[in-house]
């Protein structure tokens, strides 16, 4: 059986899809393999926001604590998405918590290593920056809706 390393995995994800070849050894140094079982929490509200994670297998409810009603789900991201995106903004915690609806297996990117590479090497991070953004705005008009679903659009 031959082993395969994580570049080729981080490559095929379409966060670094087309990342060029210096930056994407960059960005391997910050990686590992890691895998979830089904219930498992990937992180809590609260918590450092140190890790991001590069989804390959199975799905993960993004949900938020609601008093007297358990936690509510508000986005489930599937196979080839990017879970966590607070570890990019200060104060680096998490505001929701990510949980495995079914084994999931990704790669998790250190938070910190990644943050360090882009802030020495300027170019590497606004390369970050545009393939993160997008998915901000993305889950931000996402949620937009969601709110128009749930309350409506006024009179």
């Amino acid at each position: 059986m031959t082993r395969v390393g994580l570049e080729p995995i981080i490559r095929a994800h379409p966060l670094f899809a087309g990342l060029d070849e210096a930056f994407c050894q960059l960005v391997c140094g910050c990686a590992t393999n890691v895998r979830f079982r089904a219930c498992d929490y990937l992180f809590h509200e609260g918590e450092a926001a140190d890790r991001l994670f590069l989804l390959r297998q199975g799905r993960v409810a993004l949900e938020t604590p609601t008093p007297g009603q358990g936690a509510i789900v508000f986005r489930t991201l599937d196979a080839g998405e990017l879970v966590g995106l607070s570890w990019l903004v200060p104060p680096y915690r998490w505001a929701y918590d990510a949980r495995a609806l079914e084994p999931v297996r990704a790669i998790a990117m250190d938070a910190v290593c990644l943050r360090r590479k882009c802030e020495q090497d300027h170019d590497l991070g606004f390369e970050v920056m545009k393939r993160v953004v997008p998915i901000l705005i993305e889950r931000l008009h996402g949620t937009q809706r969601q709110m128009l679903d749930v309350y409506g659009s006024p009179s």
